[in-house]
């Protein structure tokens, strides 16, 4: 997603990051038409409308930086949006109601990019479990850093007595692997599912706002009903 260019750059720096752009912009259209593996760098340079030298200029280490690029690029969207969200909420707003208005942002944004979405997802499985040493650490830092931007807001709920007091990076990625769960899910079942599916079924990019509903009451009152400590084991 291009950003405003910063007036104190030269005119000539300008149009580098313009062109950089563009073909990031050329390569997130095609990865998410054609998946990584059967995407070329000739189809990125003609939908970017440059030459493949140009791209090299610009992506020396080809498709694949390309592609990571792309992944650091959806990264500091979804950053942007914790920040938005998060970091921005009128002071005394409940927790509970900003991570409401967050997993329905987030299921929104989902939805509009559903098939770079489902590659970038796939990517990330395929190369956890690779033996690709710098793709592994470039991926686990990039969740660090999301993970990161939500971690001081929760750990400072817990401060404030708000939430348990427990691991904020944990409860961070109990939240993310939820959504990203539920979106890949959605999307893979696709229209296989019926319209009226079973009472209390979640389609989360149909329905973000119920979506919410489920994973807030989830993570905010648990599972158990009435006194937990009577539960029986």
């Amino acid at each position: 997603m291009a950003s405003s260019p910063d007036p104190s750059l030269s005119r000539r720096e300008r149009e580098r990051r313009r062109r950089r752009q563009a073909m990031l912009d050329a390569a997130r259209a095609v990865f998410a038409e054609e998946g990584y593996a059967d995407a070329t760098l000739d189809e990125i340079a003609e939908r970017a409308e440059f030459g493949k030298g140009t791209l090299y200029n610009y992506f020396e280490g080809g498709k694949e930086e390309l592609f990571l690029a792309v992944f650091d690029e959806a990264s500091q969207e979804l950053e942007g949006l914790i920040r938005t969200v998060f970091h921005a909420s009128p002071g005394g707003r409940p927790l509970r109601d900003t991570v409401h208005e967050f997993v329905v942002r987030y299921f929104e944004m989902v939805r509009d990019q559903q098939d770079l979405f489902l590659v970038l997802v796939k990517e990330i499985h395929t190369i956890a479990f690779s033996d690709e040493t710098e793709r592994v650490e470039f991926f686990e830092r990039q969740q660090e850093r999301v993970l990161g931007t939500l971690v001081p807001v929760l750990r400072e709920a817990m401060d404030q007595a708000e939430i348990r007091r427990l691991s904020p990076t944990l409860v961070a990625n109990v939240l993310f692997t939820s959504l990203r769960s539920m979106g890949t899910h959605h999307i893979l079942e696709g229209n296989h599912a019926p319209t009226n599916g079973p009472a209390g079924a979640v389609r989360p990019l149909d329905n973000p706002d119920r979506a919410a509903d489920a994973l807030t009451t989830i993570l905010f009152d648990g599972l158990a009903v009435g006194d937990a400590s009577s539960a029986s084991a």
